[in-house]
């Protein structure tokens, strides 16, 4: 159980911080980086659920499941395989959310027409705010695959897995949300020449 009675603890003023190991690294480290970009998705995704709480209470309640997922990722990144034994078990992402959310994709995917052109972010304020959580989550899905390729750290394939099928999920979730893609905003190539 995490207990936080004291929020600051000034041990992070000398520009470090520590990982769940309690190994120490530098905020500017990529698996920082990496997990501050997931949490920094989260926060996208609980401002996208401002506008989706009484409108969609099928496609909240996906986006909660994914919140509460959001922190089980940033604790696996948190926690590096070192290879020694730990005091306790490791909160990893599991394949099974990885497969929960190629369902919830197929779900919302299964009354969308099919797209003939890319999508602008926009229309409805749901669809705009799950379009900036797909490109918040594109970017730490890039920062976990740096990381996963540096010979000095490891990173799960679930983890990979899970950022780019929840990129996959806030698009078709923003086109959902849009009126059923009827709202959709779509490119047009050279409009304005």
């Amino acid at each position: 159980m995490v207990v936080l009675n004291k929020i600051y603890t000034r041990t992070g003023d000398g520009g470090d911080t520590a990982l769940a190991t309690g190994s120490r690294r530098p905020k500017y480290d990529l698996r920082v980086e990496a997990y501050g970009t997931v949490d920094e998705t989260n926060a996208c995704i609980g401002m996208a659920r401002l506008h989706t709480g009484e409108s969609d209470t099928d496609v909240d309640a996906m986006l909660g499941r994914i919140q509460n997922d959001l922190f089980d990722l940033g604790a696996d990144l948190a926690t590096p395989e070192t290879g020694e034994k730990l005091e306790y078990e490791p909160l990893r992402i599991v394949p099974a959310q990885v497969e929960r959310l190629e369902k919830e994709i197929d779900t919302l995917n299964g009354s969308l027409q099919p797209l003939r052109s890319f999508v602008l972010p926009g229309g409805a304020p749901a669809a705009a705010a799950l379009h900036l959580a797909r490109t918040v989550c594109r970017r730490a899905e890039r920062c976990v695959v740096e990381l996963a390729h540096r010979q000095d750290e490891t990173v799960s394939d679930a983890s990979i897995q899970y950022l780019n099928r929840l990129s996959d999920f806030l698009f078709v979730a923003s086109r959902y949300v849009n009126n059923g893609g009827a709202g959709d905003v779509l490119w047009v190539p050279g409009k304005n020449r």
